[in-house]
């Protein structure tokens, strides 16, 4: 992917921060969560914000979560990459389903080990 560097390494372990839990409602738009979403702290995005990541693997709403980055949807169209954190592994197509609800607004590809698909 032209441009695109991959600024951490797939597999790194990280803290991930759950502000918007499964079931929450987004503040601004008319979405419900289906997955827990949050962020690391002090890890920064393109969008000066920290980085976001959708948590996959956990069926109730959780505040923290510790786990592997298995993924990154890079987004073309957007200034920032979401993470993908988990404590397993989940195929691209799995990840594009589960994280469809947002990503479908957007041109994306799911980078894993440095393959990648388009959304």
């Amino acid at each position: 992917m032209e441009g695109f560097q991959l600024n951490i390494e797939i597999f790194k372990i990280v803290d991930v921060v759950i502000d918007r839990p499964l079931g929450s409602k987004h503040p601004v738009y008319d979405l419900t969560y289906p997955i827990n979403y949050g962020y690391v702290e002090n890890v920064f995005s393109g969008d000066g914000k920290e980085q976001d990541c959708y948590v996959l693997g956990v069926d109730e709403p959780i505040t923290h979560f510790k786990g592997k980055v298995i993924a990154i949807i890079h987004r073309k169209d957007d200034v920032e990459d979401k993470w993908v954190v988990a404590n397993k592994s989940y195929t691209k197509e799995e990840i594009k389903k589960l994280t469809y609800f947002t990503e479908k607004y957007f041109d994306s590809d799911i980078i894993v080990d440095e393959e990648e698909v388009d959304l």
